[in-house]
């Protein structure tokens, strides 16, 4: 079944708005209460020359989960499909949870190898929700794209951390 593209200014589209807005947000709120109560652990790993200071965390963050919300929203409003809109939403939801896993497996746990890997299925779920999102609108495709951007740097950054903090010599050829 097709239907017609929500009303920009409708109030139904607005609480939709707000209701992106929160489901973000409170992956934020969520994930923020797993890494500060252990950012002294973090203070005690050893860092890639590229990792950025700890300031930019909650600059960078707020600003891509706001991105995240509206390309929700955008989802939400398209005309199109009702299937495939609930399918796009569905992965969108699958990445913010995994998101938050990244906080517990990294932070929480205190486990670069974990957050490793969490970082890496993370990576795909964003992709795959990319792809659905650009079949219902290309503006909110192009919004994720930063997220993704974002989180491809910090897997680089996750790697090493793994790496540096592992005491395994990964520049040593097996013997």
């Amino acid at each position: 079944m097709s239907v017609g593209a929500e009303p920009l200014l409708s109030r139904r589209s607005a609480i939709a708005l707000l209701i992106a807005l929160a489901a973000c947000f409170a992956a934020s709120v969520i994930g923020g209460a797993l890494t500060r109560p252990n950012l002294d652990w973090y203070a005690t790993l050893t860092k890639p020359s590229f990792a950025p200071p700890n300031a930019v965390f909650p600059i960078v963050w707020p600003i891509l989960y706001a991105m995240m919300a509206v390309a929700a929203w955008l989802v939400w409003r398209s005309a199109g499909d009702e299937g495939d809109k609930k399918t796009a939403l569905v992965w969108f939801g699958i990445q913010l949870a995994i998101n938050v896993l990244w906080s517990f497996a990294f932070f929480w746990i205190h486990s670069p190898s974990f957050g490793f890997g969490v970082i890496m299925v993370l990576l795909v779920a964003i992709v795959i929700t990319i792809v659905l999102f650009a079949r219902r609108s290309r503006p909110a495709a192009l919004l994720l794209l930063p997220y993704l951007l974002w989180v491809c740097f910090a897997t680089g950054l996750n790697f090493m951390i793994w790496v540096l903090n592992s005491g395994i010599d990964f520049t040593r050829a097996p013997s």
